[in-house]
């Protein structure tokens, strides 16, 4: 997941002060805290450095992300008059930075490059609420009380998610993954009926790139086959319901996931089992992507996430190797 360089110290020493957005705006600067997860644990793949709210802060809307707190966005989003504010987000203009970011990593890498942005009802979330929320009350009673204008909004976020994909694509990604962070708190009948159509535009609009699209929340346990539905290739699993009880419920779509972050604080022999315990419930078979259940936790030890990656390459591809021999092509 993302994230995956906020234990290192080599993470801190970079960033040193300012903010995320900041950050992101320098490429050189994004490029190598792209890289030093990956030179460091040696991971099958990239995950691009940015922030979901990339395309919103650079299409005007006025806001900043807080250590310890995330984003806060200093007028919410209340009334019709607001989506003039949300404009046309275009990625070539408004944060070239991105795609030259990505440029650079794709010149340097030896793994793929995962692109990612944030989902429609996350980005929603953010904008209604002006921050994080537990109860999501302000999002949600607008979404039921003025239907029409939560359309009008996922719809705007979506288009301005999916040209940030698609940018990153043309850019060089070789994957993208939205992550509907807050998508959870959701039941499977308001998903289907107020977020799932933004899900699918973004997803299906990326579909003639022919890259590999991965789709993730948190505790979406009960929305895994709705998730499905929206179109991605992949979709990631929380820690909250084992892999083999997920891919029952996406059938025909590769799964990602599923190691609860907080057992990496865990001494190494408890580590070890919990993770045999994710590659047993996966049970060789391929369409497994190895992965946390959500991003890493700071005060995590890079040498347990180094012993992480060693034992799933070690005894991961070994299942999926003898799994495969038994099957047969």
């Amino acid at each position: 997941m993302r994230q995956a360089g906020r234990s290192l110290p080599e993470y801190r020493a970079s960033r040193s002060s300012g903010s995320i957005l900041q950050a992101v705006r320098d490429p050189a600067l994004a490029a190598e805290i792209t890289l030093q997860p990956v030179r460091r644990y040696g991971v099958d793949a990239a995950i691009l450095f940015s922030d979901i709210m990339v395309p919103l802060a650079a299409s005007g809307i006025e806001m900043d992300i807080v250590a310890g707190k995330g984003p806060i966005i200093q007028t919410p989003f209340r009334s019709e008059r607001d989506l003039a504010r949300l404009g046309t987000f275009h990625p070539e203009t408004d944060a070239p930075y991105v795609a030259e970011t990505v440029k650079i990593l794709v010149s340097e890498l030896s793994v793929p490059l995962i692109g990612f942005a944030g989902a429609p009802f996350t980005l929603a979330s953010y904008l209604i609420e002006g921050g994080p929320s537990r109860s999501f009350a302000l999002t949600k009673t607008l979404m039921r009380s003025d239907p029409k204008l939560w359309a009008s909004l996922l719809d705007r976020l979506a288009d301005m998610v999916l040209a940030s994909l698609r940018s990153q694509v043309e850019a060089g990604a070789a994957a993208v993954q939205i992550f509907d962070s807050w998508v959870g708190t959701l039941s499977l009948r308001d998903y289907k009926t107020y977020v799932l159509a933004a899900s699918h535009k973004v997803l299906t609009g990326l579909q003639d790139m022919g890259v590999p699209r991965i789709h993730f929340g948190i505790g979406t346990g009960e929305l895994l086959g709705a998730m499905a539905e929206a179109g991605a290739d992949v979709v990631g699993v929380d820690w909250r319901i084992p892999i083999d009880e997920a891919r029952l419920r996406v059938p025909g779509r590769a799964v990602q996931g599923n190691l609860d972050p907080a057992v990496c604080l865990a001494p190494w022999p408890i580590v070890a089992s919990e993770v045999r315990k994710v590659l047993a419930d996966a049970k060789g078979l391929a369409g497994h992507i190895f992965n946390l259940g959500h991003g890493v936790l700071p005060e995590t030890d890079p040498g347990i996430l180094a012993e992480i990656v060693a034992l799933v390459h070690e005894e991961g591809r070994a299942d999926a190797e003898q799994d495969s021999f038994r099957t047969g092509p």
